[in-house]
């Protein structure tokens, strides 16, 4: 079934227009929202000093262990490619 179009002669062409629309006043504002820190050192020294790192261990024992669970694929994948290119003929 075809869409029908809105033919009557009647029929707005434009949306309505709303004329007593005022624009919001920003000649008070500076732009900053906070106080801006002087390095990368005092934003992760402040996030620390806020946090709670007693899990910093298991943390980094978990990261150790994802590590090193990626890193035995690519380790035997990378040794079947060398045996794969030793056994290959060379032209």
């Amino acid at each position: 079934m075809k869409p029908t179009t809105n033919t009557s002669k009647n029929a707005r062409k434009f949306p309505f227009v709303e004329y007593n629309y005022q624009a919001s006043n920003l000649e008070n504002l500076t732009g900053r929202c906070t106080t801006l820190s002087n390095s990368f050192r005092d934003i992760s020294r402040d996030y620390f000093d806020i946090e709670d790192n007693k899990d910093f261990l298991s943390n980094a024992a978990i990261f150790i262990a994802l590590i090193a669970s990626a890193l035995i694929p690519i380790a035997a994948s990378a040794t079947e490619m060398i045996h794969l290119v030793r056994t290959l003929p060379l032209f």
